[in-house]
């Protein structure tokens, strides 16, 4: 066994040094702890649209993260606690096998932890940890989150979609009732010292001791987070086929945008309401096709319309179209 002890709190970098370990093709299981600054790290195979309110997500600066397990989307700040397993073995996902050793040091912390459904730990009947496993080049990666003190509230409020009606060929988060595993220890204690407790733990249950990675690994690491997860390509553009209609009430009006996405770019786009206008909104509808689905890059399309915005719609902006038609607006 093999621990890497790491500061890094970076979210592109912390899900890249995972696809790093694997490709170096390990010939020694591997287990690390982590903690990233405020994210939501999406399953591989589901839709970053149908599983956030993008809105509140932008607003509070959060990161999007695509990692290469399926799942459910799950959301981290500096107080979730995150670990990895990778074993150098092609093996079936087997949560009970790499979840009973973090059980097993929550226990000895004096909780009442336990496995729950297909890969959830619970502590006194909620949910603490989520856990999600792939097959990676000939590597069987496990990982999950514990929630140790992070904020309740923005859990809540990113992984809250729009309540649009939405028809999204993703796989969807199931939802489930959450604490924080510090307010049911019996002596507190701080994240930082709780992810010590977990390292030290696993130092003597495998008899090895922490190490870091190196400054040039450290560098490659960089480079694929650069390369991959750092990009909207990756997190977004690997969404899957995403219909979804988004209604809002402007003082110039209702505007309905009905959207169809596929990688994250618009395929199909219609726009209705009782606003006013001199032109054809179909015309501005096709203008949009093809242009990626965030409010940045619609804006900057609307802005440069040979024909002035409110010609279509009389009183809009690029930015509130935009928005509306990103499901930014409730």
């Amino acid at each position: 066994m093999i621990i890497y002890h790491t500061t890094h709190t970076n979210p592109y970098f912390n899900l890249a040094s995972e696809q790093y370990l694997m490709d170096r093709n390990p010939t020694e299981p591997i287990f690390m702890l982590w903690r990233n600054e405020a994210s939501v790290i999406i399953g591989k195979n589901q839709n970053a649209y149908a599983e956030l309110d993008t809105e509140f997500v932008r607003e509070k600066g959060i990161k999007v993260v695509r990692r290469l397990t399926g799942g459910g989307a799950v959301f981290h700040d500096l107080g979730n606690v995150n670990y990895t397993f990778i074993v150098p073995e092609r093996k079936e996902i087997d949560f009970a096998r790499f979840t009973e050793p973090v059980i097993a040091a929550l226990r000895k912390l004096g909780m009442e932890a336990a496995l729950s459904g297909r890969n959830d730990i619970t502590v006194d009947g909620m949910k603490v940890s989520g856990n999600a496993a792939c097959v990676y080049n000939g590597c069987t990666m496990h990982h999950g989150t514990l929630l140790f003190s992070a904020d309740l509230s923005n859990l809540a409020g990113a992984l809250k979609p729009n309540p649009a009606k939405i028809r999204s060929k993703g796989i969807g988060s199931v939802r489930s009732r959450v604490t924080n595993i510090s307010e049911h220890l019996p002596t507190p204690m701080t994240a930082e010292v709780f992810l010590a407790f977990i390292e030290s733990y696993a130092s003597v249950r495998y008899g090895v001791t922490p190490i870091s990675f190196t400054e040039a690994e450290c560098a490659e690491i960089a480079a694929l987070a650069e390369s991959r997860y750092s990009r909207w390509e990756w997190n977004f553009g690997m969404s899957k086929a995403f219909e979804a209609v988004y209604t809002h009430y402007f003082e110039f009006g209702t505007v309905e945008a009905s959207v169809t996405l596929e990688q994250g770019m618009i395929k199909a786009l219609s726009i209705g309401g009782d606003f006013f206008g001199t032109r054809d909104i179909t015309e501005l509808a096709e203008s949009l096709i093809g242009i990626r689905c965030d409010s940045d890059s619609i804006t900057a399309a609307l802005e440069a319309l040979q024909m002035p915005l409110s010609d279509y719609i009389l009183g809009a902006t690029p930015r509130e179209i935009a928005s509306l038609i990103c499901g930014e607006l409730t």
